[in-house]
Order: structure tokens, then sequence, then C-alpha cells
């Protein structure tokens, strides 16, 4: 088969099926109304202490000495009667997080705060299986959960809580912060993706009566939710995004509360993002091949499951960014079969609605226009760096094994030995420079023939590959 007679119609098959996804982006921003809704105050009155209900705060830690003790200390610290109030401290650590841990729950003990540490013998079911063996012993009928990492202000239940006076709601999600988004322009651009996420994406799903989901942490469920749901099942690499669907799929009512923000730290290292993206890149297509057959035969709305598809396949599109990067540079000699405005159309049609995207949640959150313009292009930059790794975590998700749950190295208190609170980088280390290298040779082709109208887009791909493969590499050099 002749070359120009594959890289047609393979061209236009990839680019339509991004431009589905880039329509899907401003369907979203059509339906986002974050100054209208998401920053008026509840008109409730607040709650009194007598009628508050009981909760169990969950703290899920393995190995996390850098960040434990200010986790425990900020869930001492919640605003909420003693008496309705239980810390349940899952450690299935096996080094000196457990000494801090034991130290930490005994400074609260002493205050009159019911706290406890459970422990298993194994790690079966990782996060999953520590927030199931905690759920059978926990005195509460809700159940908070924070990661290591997350810092709940003093108000966050009281905040929450009220929102199941309706006996439908099952679970409450609020937004995550960014305790280092001004670190680097590394944790600045993953600011700005996440923020994607928790402002529009959530907002929109929650407002329109869409499936979201629960991320793990910062959120609050109702037991009998859990329960009915199947309970905590570690057959996924994300408990959370499972357990969401299935929850739903129920019939219980999900609320997001946009304005209840908890900050947690944004992996400074490349490898440690990597890490953290591929188990939830992989986490969603093995729950996608769980629950597809059920969400398509439920009887749901037929707008719920069309969102509920484009949410859990959303990660098809890193192969095929990743399969553009690959023709990109071929398609260069395809100027006499494809007009070149037309080319720059259909990039245009896919890139732009990514740029708006993230400038309307940016700008939602009240960020000054210098330092949107800055972290949008990191952001899209990052996002077309990580397609290589974020691929693989695709097809690893399409195979039957689930895996395992690598936890992402938290940096915390950096004055504490490293050991192993480091990641290490799956595949070849830096193989993103190979393609830089491969767009650097097609830039210099495209300007010989006088394509200034690609030159652009190849230079976008180009300073992608490249920053993503230079950390890449010296977090290989590191051992970071």
């Amino acid at each position: 088969m002749d070359l120009q007679n594959f890289l047609l119609p393979a061209y236009a098959i990839n680019m339509g099926l991004l431009a589905v996804y880039g329509v899907h982006r401003l369907l979203m921003l059509k339906h986002f109304d974050w100054p209208a809704q998401a920053d008026k105050k509840s008109d409730r009155p607040p709650t009194s202490a007598s009628d508050l209900p009981h909760v169990t705060v969950q703290l899920p830690i393995f190995n996390e000495r850098t960040v434990v003790s200010q986790l425990v200390q900020a869930a001492g610290a919640l605003n909420y009667p003693a008496e309705r109030l239980e810390i349940q401290i899952l450690d299935d650590s096996n080094d000196d997080t457990r000494e801090l841990v034991d130290h930490e729950a005994a400074i609260l003990v002493k205050q009159g705060i019911d706290c406890s540490v459970a422990r298993r013998s194994n790690r079966d079911g990782f996060k999953a299986g520590a927030l199931d063996f905690g759920m059978r012993q926990a005195k509460g009928n809700l159940l908070c959960v924070f990661d290591a990492d997350f810092i709940p202000a003093p108000e966050f239940l009281r905040d929450l809580v009220s929102n199941f006076e309706d006996p439908k709601v099952g679970m409450v999600q609020a937004r995550w912060g960014h305790s280092n988004r001004d670190e680097s322009l590394l944790t600045r651009a993953q600011s700005t993706l996440l923020d994607g996420h928790f402002v529009i994406e959530h907002k929109v799903r929650h407002d329109r009566g869409l499936f979201f989901n629960f991320n793990g942490t910062a959120g609050i469920w109702r037991r009998e939710t859990i329960d009915s749901a199947g309970g905590w099942q570690h057959d996924t690499l994300t408990e959370d995004l499972d357990l969401s669907y299935r929850a739903q799929l129920a019939g219980w009512k999900f609320v997001y509360a946009p304005t209840v923000v908890a900050p947690a730290e944004i992996p400074p290292t490349i490898s440690s993002f990597k890490s953290q993206q591929h188990r939830w890149a992989k986490g969603s297509v093995q729950v996608l091949r769980k629950l597809a057959w059920k969400i398509l035969r439920s009887d749901e709305p037929l707008r719920v499951k069309i969102e509920a598809f484009t949410h859990l396949t959303g990660n098809i599109g890193y192969p095929c960014v990743l399969f553009l990067a690959l023709l990109l540079p071929l398609s260069l000699g395809l100027h006499e079969q494809v007009p070149q405005w037309l080319q720059f159309s259909l990039f245009l049609l896919c890139s732009l609605s990514v740029v708006l995207f993230y400038e309307r949640s940016q700008r939602a959150l009240g960020r000054p226009l210098g330092a949107r313009l800055r972290d949008i292009f990191a952001a899209v930059t990052l996002g077309i760096g990580m397609c290589v790794s974020q691929t693989r975590a695709v097809f690893s998700g399409c195979r039957s094994s689930t895996g395992s749950f690598v936890r992402t190295p938290k940096r915390g208190d950096a004055s504490r030995p490293k050991s192993n609170y480091t990641v290490s980088l799956k595949g070849l280390p830096g193989i993103e420079l190979l393609l830089a290298t491969w767009f650097a040779w097609a830039i210099v082709n495209a300007a010989m023939d006088s394509l200034w109208g690609s030159i652009p887009f190849l230079l976008l791909f180009f300073v992608s590959f490249a920053w993503v493969g230079s950390l890449s590499l010296r977090d290989w050099a590191r051992g970071t």
C-alpha cells in the first residue's frame, strides 16, 4: 500500500476523533456557569451541634513520613463536636511512618479526640482494602477520606455534612486546591490541568445531573451508599472511580461543593507525576472494561450514558496524540492533496478547544491574564509530552491483570531523608527526546518547503517532547 494512500485516511480519522473530544470541551463550556452558582453561598442556616451526624475521618497511609504529621494534626483541628467525630488512621506502613503515626495519634487522644490506629497484617487490596477494613470498624454513618498530602480547613466537615440531610445523597466531593502551585512551571502546568477537571468538568456534570466521580480524597461518603453499591473493590487501580459509578448506577445522588477547597501537594517531579497519571489512566480504562456493559444496559437517560462513556474513554486522547505525533511530520507531503488552510483549521479546532477550556477555568478562579497565558501554554505542552507514557498506561489497562497500586511520592518535609520516597520511571527515561528529534527534522523540512503554516504546530510538539523528555532524563540521572 502506498504511504500517501495510508497517510491521508489515517490522518483524517485520527484528527476526527480528537475533534470529537474537542467539541465535547466546547459543549462543557457552553453549560458552564461558575459565576452564577459556584460562588453563591448556601442559604441554609448553620446546623446546630446536636443535629450534626457522626463522622468517621479515614486517613489511609502507606509510608508517608514526610506528610503524615501535618495530615493527622489537620484532622485533629477539624471544628466538629468531639462526641460526633472519630479519626481512623489506616496505617499500612512498613517504615518509620508507624512511629510518627503513633506519636500524633497519642497527642490527639490526650486532647480528648477519638483517634485510633488500624493496621493490617498485609496490604491486600491496597487503599481500597484499607478503606474497607476501616469501614467495618468505623463508628460514623458518614465516612470522610483524606489522602496523606491533604490539609483540610477546620470547617471542612461542617461545610459539607448538611448536604446529607437529603437521604438520596450518597457522596459529597470538595474541590482540590494546590499548596505548591507556584513552585515551578511543572507544578503550575499540573495545577491548570487539574483545575480543568475540578472547576469545569465536575461543575457541569453535577449541575446537569450527569455522573461524576469521587476523587479518592477530600470527600464524604454515606456508609449505606458504599454497602449498597457493593463496597470498596480492588479489581481496578481507581477504586474511587469504580465505586462512584456503581453507586450512581444504584440510584444514589452525588453533590459537588466547588467552594469548599482542600489543598494538597502537586507532584514536584515529572517521575512522580508520570506515576500518578499512569495509575489514573490505567484505572479509568479498567473501570470502562468493568462497567461499560452495565452503564449501557442501565435505565439512565441517553445523555447520562453518553457523558459517562466520554468521561471513561477520555484517555484515548493520548494514543491519538501519539499517533498524530508520528504522522504529522510525514503528513507534510500531503500539502498537495490537502490544502494547508484545511490542515490548519483541523489543528485549530482540536487545539483551540483545549486553550479555551483551560483559560475559562483559570479565569473562573480569578487568575490574572499573564499567569493564565503562561500556565495554559505549560499545561498544553505538558499534556502533549505525556502522551508517550500515558499511551502505555491505556494499553496496560486493556489487559486483564489489575497491577499494583503505586503510591505517588510526597515531598512534604524535604528535610527528611528520601530513601524509598521516590518512584522508578517506567519505560525508557527520556524516550520523548526521540520524538523531539523527529519534530526537529520535520521543522527543517517544513521550512525548506516553505510550509510556514505547519511550523507553529511542529514547534509546539517539539517543545512538548523536549521538555518532558529532558525532565524525565534529569529525574533518572538524579535517581528521583
